[in-house]
């Protein structure tokens, strides 16, 4: 007599989950698109365990830390949308790349890009701040897309495209709408059936760009996670150049009579900055321990560092000072009218993050901060109009800027507070800044907050669907004297999940290592209990 053999459960489920990725793998080969002017180039199964690919470059102006996770299973299309030669005679179109996983959690994530884009990044959906330790969205199911936002760059500085009427309207938020649209079609091929929850997250012009998803394209999402956003990308590109004048005029000059912007400050005296806005605000949130948790109640005049007759060490010369004032005060024309935002005092004035926008590290009149060398291409060529290819940060005229650039103002920038068909959609936003920001002013962002507060019908009524948490001494999507390594995502999920909005966001770094402190809603900031290493979120 023969006995039959049972295959056991744990057989049963290999050779289930083994037909289903079979199946999937054919679904992807055949994967096709019914929308018209959509072309897709590349259909491609990822077996699971593959790593993602390093991006440093893209990675300096998205803040997405490279994943150690390996992949899942998962079908990668990529394509492009409107092919066409544009108004200058080059080849335009919306490329995009598609990262549909096994198994699929129900939902879809758009992932933000920075700077120009100009590329597509792996669609991998991590955490768009470099400290960010937790799991990218794709490695937790969600099937998550990526675009160049309608044009192709050399890199995500290149601003050429801003001679093309649509390119420019693709890039400030027309490119959300169509590979929102294609993305979802596929999705709804692939899985039979819809994503329940549709999320946008980015930092910097990712950051923009999930708040225009929001307010643009209210009834395609449910959750928006805007880290760093360039609110007003037009008027901080305006107050790059005015920072790089402020800072010229204090630099040493080459023997051709260059500036060596860098050394308009040294690190000595950034270092020497940090220390007094520390010794003047470190201990207000109740304990002296390096950062500025009471960021609503720090004050700061560098004047106080101004050198006396004859000293030469631990002091700031008049010109520097000056270049303090005009930067920290922000941008404004001949009138005194302002036309960004001032800035907050932090720590986070000491660090490389902020070093590397505003000063560089050239020994040479040949500057390489950031705002030097990308301002020129941005504001002359995207923001401008009439186009500038030629612009020399050194000869802007601010009494013009704001009539020079509002015509993408217009298209660009995330002002809009109306938000009533996304929140009646059950919509929720949660937006995280650095205080330390060099790029795009936390004063800005919380300005923009209260006007949205009011426009909404108060606090309690705004709290229900919008949180902002700022991150203390973090610069630009991460980093600086900053715990820069928690987790929105999840935030977003329980908030989707379960209707509880978070009230904090725990929060790690490498700056500080064993610390553990919440990211608390503004207003309100974490303050010592009187023990331990214990805070907890208050009003100012």
């Amino acid at each position: 007599m023969k006995r039959s053999i049972v295959p056991s459960s744990l057989t049963l489920l290999s050779l289930l989950c083994g037909t289903a990725l079979a199946d999937d793998a054919q679904r992807c080969a055949t994967l096709a698109t019914t929308l018209p002017d959509v072309t897709l180039t590349q259909h491609q199964w990822i077996a699971a365990g593959q790593l993602p690919q390093a991006n440093p470059g893209r990675a300096a102006l998205t803040g997405a830390a490279l994943s150690k996770a390996a992949m899942p299973a998962h079908c990668l299309v990529q394509g492009v949308i409107g092919a066409r030669t544009g108004a200058d005679g080059q080849p335009y179109g919306t490329h995009f790349e598609l990262r549909l996983p096994s198994p699929w959690n129900g939902r879809f994530l758009f992932q933000g890009g920075g700077g120009m884009d100009g590329v597509v990044g792996q669609a991998l959906g991590a955490i768009p701040f470099r400290g960010a330790s937790a799991l990218p969205a794709l490695d937790r199911g969600y099937a998550v897309v990526a675009t160049d936002s309608g044009h192709t760059g050399k890199d995500n500085s290149d601003a050429s495209f801003g001679a093309d009427q649509q390119a420019r309207l693709d890039y400030a938020y027309a490119a959300i709408g169509t590979v929102t649209q294609q993305a979802k079609a596929l999705i709804l091929s692939y899985y039979g059936k819809a994503a329940q929850h549709s999320v946008f997250m980015g930092c910097s012009n990712g950051g923009r760009s999930a708040l225009m998803a929001a307010q643009r394209y209210p009834t395609q999402f449910d959750g928006i996670i805007a880290g760093n956003p360039g609110l007003r990308l037009s008027r901080a590109a305006v107050a790059q150049a005015w920072d790089t004048q402020a800072f010229s005029r204090a630099a040493p000059r080459t023997a051709e009579g260059q500036p060596i912007l860098a050394q308009a400050l040294t690190q000595a005296d950034q270092d020497l900055v940090a220390k007094a806005v520390l010794e003047r605000c470190d201990a207000l949130d109740g304990l002296k321990d390096g950062s500025i948790d009471a960021m609503s109640h720090c004050t700061f005049d560098p004047a106080q560092l101004t050198c006396k007759t004859g000293q030469t060490q631990g002091c700031l010369s008049q010109a520097k000072v000056d270049a303090l004032h005009a930067v920290f005060n922000g941008v404004h024309d001949s009138h005194g009218q302002a036309l960004y935002s001032d800035w907050p005092w932090d720590a986070g004035i000491a660090s490389d993050g902020w070093r590397v926008w505003k000063l560089g590290k050239s020994t040479t009149g040949k500057a390489d901060a950031r705002n030097a060398t990308l301002t020129p291409g941005s504001l002359g060529l995207y923001f401008m109009t009439p186009a500038k290819p030629d612009l020399d940060l050194a000869q802007v005229n601010f009494d013009q800027m704001v009539e020079n650039t509002a015509q993408t103002a217009a298209i660009n920038d995330a002002v809009a507070t109306q938000y009533a068909t996304f929140t009646r959609g059950g919509g929720k936003l949660l937006v995280v800044q650095g205080n330390s920001d060099p790029v795009f002013s936390a004063n800005d962002l919380r300005r923009y907050w209260q006007r949205l507060t009011a426009d909404n019908g108060g606090r309690a009524q705004t709290e229900q669907w919008a949180r902002l948490f700022v991150v203390p001494g973090m610069t630009h999507c991460g980093e600086g004297p900053a715990l820069d390594d928690f987790d929105p995502l999840t935030a977003m999920e329980t908030w989707q999940d379960k209707q509880q909005a978070p009230a904090r966001l725990e929060a790690r770094g490498t700056a500080f290592p064993g610390r553990t402190r919440p990211l608390c809603a503004f207003p309100q900031e974490a303050h010592y209990q009187g023990q331990g290493d214990v805070f907890a979120c208050q009003e100012p």
